[in-house]
């Protein structure tokens, strides 16, 4: 991926984040971008309820994953880093 398409899909994928973050507060959590991988995997950060939260998953998958995709298409998953650890 070119610096200039990565600068291009980060700043969408910030703008989508931008646009769920109020819901996801509302029951006290957050979400914060961290990376954008060559794969174009988007690696965020469940904070606050959110990071502890039984259902992180299903709302990392079916609620933040498929807007910031049907934002962005190319986007191929959302994963969050402490699930990577």
């Amino acid at each position: 991926m070119e610096l200039q398409e990565r600068q291009v899909l980060e700043t969408k994928v910030k703008n989508a984040i931008e646009q769920i973050r109020p819901y996801l507060q509302q029951d006290g959590g957050d979400i914060a971008f961290v990376s954008l991988t060559d794969d174009y995997v988007v690696n965020v950060e469940l904070q606050g309820h959110c990071g502890s939260c039984p259902y992180s998953r299903m709302t990392l998958k079916q609620n933040v994953e498929l807007a910031i995709q049907d934002a962005i298409p190319e986007i191929k998953s959302v994963e969050n880093i402490k699930d990577l650890e």
